[in-house]
């Protein structure tokens, strides 16, 4: 294995990352519509949207779970790393857009779509950015963890193409519904594990 040079601390590209996820859900409760009447009625008028944030809160919060249960195990990153982070955070910055279309078009297929392809996005510079961090920490604990978390991860993203493709073709909510079987079936079973 080729010594990459490092570009940064860890540190230093742990607390950018839990800077924008902290920017993004922010943004995220921001985008949520006041009720047209405040009352029960008013609040359940809000469904999808809370149904949408949520979702996207959670997933978000996963994510970054994920990434900080790793740092133990590293000693470094490299530029590849940033990169990766990079990506993976320019996707995440499309949440708060795309979960208020997602929350007033939530029957719309192109929405759950766009939506579902930021879910994509997102979770391929994940796989991206722990391959990295494989690759420039020689860590047996480490490397076992990230194959299981691959492993997982492909049937997450398989069931999310799937709802993908049923919400461009017969089914509008199917990247939602797709979701709720992956996180309720796969991710969050993987995640109460460790």
């Amino acid at each position: 294995m080729e010594k990459q040079l490092q570009i940064m601390g860890k540190e230093r590209l742990g607390a950018f990352i839990d800077a924008v996820l902290a920017i993004v859900m922010t943004l995220l409760v921001l985008t949520l519509d006041k009720p047209k009447t405040y009352d029960w009625q008013g609040l359940w008028g809000l469904r999808i949207s809370f149904l949408a944030y949520s979702l996207t809160f959670f997933r978000l919060g996963m994510l970054w779970v994920n990434i900080h249960f790793f740092y133990h195990l590293i000693k470094q990153v490299s530029q590849k790393t940033v990169w990766s982070t990079l990506v993976m955070l320019f996707f995440t910055s499309f949440f708060p857009y795309t979960t208020q279309l997602l929350a007033t078009h939530f029957h719309n297929g192109v929405m759950q779509a766009f939506y579902g392809i930021i879910f994509l996005g997102i979770n391929l510079s994940v796989l991206w950015y722990f391959r990295t961090l494989d690759e420039v920490n020689e860590n047996a604990k480490l490397h076992e963890l990230t194959k299981r978390r691959n492993q997982w991860m492909a049937w997450d993203i398989a069931i999310k193409v799937v709802g993908l493709l049923l919400s461009l073709t017969v089914f509008s909510e199917g990247v939602i519904l797709s979701d709720m079987i992956a996180l309720i079936v796969i991710v969050v079973p993987r995640q109460l594990k460790h």
